[in-house]
């Protein structure tokens, strides 16, 4: 019988089983499609060694009118202004605590106590301690006055680990009896935000109908996952929390000045305290937070309307006061009962609540902005599942994908079933979606059904229009624009994304596609398969490396799939011969990267049309 040629339809389908996608792919990891055919997913490295505390989920790129690069970072436990890669803590303060800290040691312990009524600290804050004296032993001076993390609370106190200024910890000894002296001040950092999302705080904090759905709870700004929003107002950076505070880093004070509260400016007027999310629209500029607290007299509650739109005088991100001589203004959006999160394009800005879809435009005065209910019945997954692309502003819904370019539509997916039936929608304001915009790529990463943390990822190719899925842990990603490759987060380090085909320099394992079950005269005959022919190029190092190529069989498409054979292929390998008979078969293309020789670096390739030499062996 004549070369079979392989030539599989673009994209992963998984919507049916194996057998009715004959001719496609069925399942892939770290590998995407360009122009049909796939390949290796490109690779990454760390960008300097440097690292930061907490679980990164925001960046924000800007560059001055100076030309220096700045990227915000927030994180579970820090906010960071990473310049020269390197990364300087901008973390707002909360409360200063002056001459009136006091401390006490215990022989034999590492653990200080500190004594500061109403200090309001939780676990896992910073405070900053300057002025005491030593306690008499090995706890000194130089051990007391630096940043330390609490590691417990009560009302009045708070314990954390003596070290040294290299990091070692200390143990007191018998003569630590003193209390640091009566100088003692302390600067609190604004408290940290959960890791994980607490379900059933918060009001409506469950979809529609469920769980505290309707109850006008206030939201708790501990009880949250801790997710920041961040846009420029010129070169100076607005900052906010959500469900908490609204802060402002002055680019001109350098990056070893803290954020500070936005409303506490000089100038500040009923600016909003708290909010969801902040923007700064782009045509007019006005600062917008989303879900702020609302005026009372003259000053704000200080408890977040969920529902309530605020922007600022045109301008001016400090006057927040509606006036006849200025655009300053709220509105309030009708159908929902929380906003969840807002996108901006070149001509509006979309803001989802947890039932519909507005458009967000500036129509100038005398009210400032025009908003239109576009749909209801569409969520959106998370404050971050949305992005703008380049064909639309694509989202993730609890069940499906949609993409908006002056009208709502839903996107099919071939793996959308694969997607929601193994996602951890329980950690939902963890998925965020992200773009590579040369490779025409829009994707959402996510948890899995059996994983807290970010570990899968789903792109979408919208020029092509297919999709394929993977495995890859990166809690915060950026597109390349100001720098020439994307980057992303992860682990507490900051990941240049697309370059070359490595793991930070080790081997990227387990890089895969596989083909859906094919088969001879819809498996009525058995099929002999007898030797392969690849079709296929290396990517950046043109002569080195394998991959394998793995044939699989069975009989029957209940059955398990036996691994008939594997054959390592290097660049010069022509044919490679094989035995195997079934009914049905299966290709595996996957990367050597992790194979017994110590694995193969800097190896990407990319797939042809690999033919296989078969022949009908009969019934029986």
């Amino acid at each position: 019988m004549p070369l079979q040629k392989t030539i599989f339809r673009p994209g992963i389908y998984r919507e049916g089983t194996d057998y009715d996608n004959e001719g496609g792919w069925f399942d892939c990891n770290l590998v995407r499609f360009r122009k049909g055919r796939p390949e290796k997913f490109g690779g990454w490295s760390k960008l300097t060694n440097n690292t930061y505390l907490g679980t990164a989920r925001a960046l924000h790129p800007w560059v001055s009118l100076s030309g220096t690069k700045f990227l915000g970072l927030g994180t579970t436990f820090k906010y960071y202004i990473n310049e020269g890669n390197n990364f300087y803590d901008v973390t707002p303060i909360r409360k200063t605590t002056t001459n009136g800290i006091t401390f006490a040691a215990t022989n034999g312990s590492f653990t200080i106590t500190a004594t500061d009524n109403g200090h309001g600290a939780v676990i896992n804050d910073f405070v900053t301690i300057a002025g005491a004296v030593s306690l008499g032993g090995l706890i000194t001076a130089e051990v007391l006055n630096q940043e330390y993390q609490i590691t417990s609370v009560t009302t009045n106190t708070y314990t954390f680990i003596a070290k040294d200024t290299s990091g070692t910890t200390v143990t007191a000894n018998a003569s630590d009896s003193g209390n640091g002296g009566s100088g003692v001040d302390g600067a609190y950092q604004i408290n940290v935000g959960l890791d994980d999302y607490v379900s059933g705080t918060g009001w409506g904090a469950n979809a529609w109908g469920e769980g505290t759905f309707g109850s006008a709870s206030a939201l708790s700004e501990t009880g949250q996952l801790r997710l920041w929003t961040h846009d420029n107002f010129g070169e100076n950076l607005i900052i906010n929390q959500r469900n908490a505070g609204i802060f402002k880093w002055v680019e001109n004070n350098g990056t070893t000045t803290r954020a500070v509260e936005l409303s506490g400016i000089s100038g500040a007027n009923q600016v909003p305290t708290v909010g969801l999310q902040v923007i700064t629209s782009e045509k007019d500029r006005h600062l917008i937070v989303l879900g702020a607290d609302p005026i009372s007299g003259t000053t704000r509650t200080g408890v977040i309307d969920p529902m309530l739109i605020a922007f600022s005088d045109q301008e001016n991100e400090l006057e927040f006061e509606p006036k006849t001589t200025n655009t300053a203004g709220s509105l309030r959006l009708s159908s929902g009962s929380s906003i969840i999160g807002a996108v901006k394009s070149r001509q509006e800005i979309l803001v989802w609540t947890d039932t519909a879809l507005y458009s967000m435009q500036f129509s100038g005065p005398p009210f400032t902005f025009a908003v239109n209910l576009i749909n209801e019945g569409i969520g959106l997954v998370g404050p971050k599942a949305a992005v703008t692309a380049a064909q639309g502003i694509y989202w993730m819904s609890y069940n499906n994908f949609y993409v908006y370019n002056g009208s709502v539509q839903t996107v099919p997916c071939t793996v959308q079933n694969y997607v929601f039936g193994d996602i951890n929608l329980g950690q939902s304001f963890k998925i965020h979606a992200f773009t590579i915009a040369d490779k025409n790529e829009v994707g959402w990463f996510y948890c899995s059904s059996g994983s807290t943390e970010i570990d899968r990822y789903v792109i979408y190719n919208y020029i092509e229009n297919i999709w394929f899925y993977g495995n890859l842990s990166r809690t915060a990603w950026l597109d390349a624009g100001i720098e020439n490759y994307p980057s992303a987060v992860s682990d507490g380090y900051l990941y240049q994304q697309e370059t070359g085909f490595n793991d930070d320099g080790s081997p990227m394992t387990n890089v895969f596609i596989e083909s859906s079950d094919f088969d001879i005269g819809d498996g009525e005959q058995f099929t002999f398969i007898r030797r392969i022919i690849p079709d296929f190029k290396f990517l950046q190092n043109d002569n080195a490396g394998n991959i394998n190529i793995v044939v699989k069989t069975r009989n029957f498409p209940g059955e398990s799939l036996s691994t008939n054979s594997t054959n390592a292929i290097s660049s010069s390998t022509t044919q490679a011969y094989v035995r195997g008979r079934a009914r049905q078969m299966v290709l595996r293309f996957e990367s050597d990267d992790d194979a017994s020789d110590g694995g193969n670096l800097s190896i990407g390739w990319r797939l042809g049309a690999t033919r296989i030499d078969t022949r009908p062996d009969g019934k029986r």
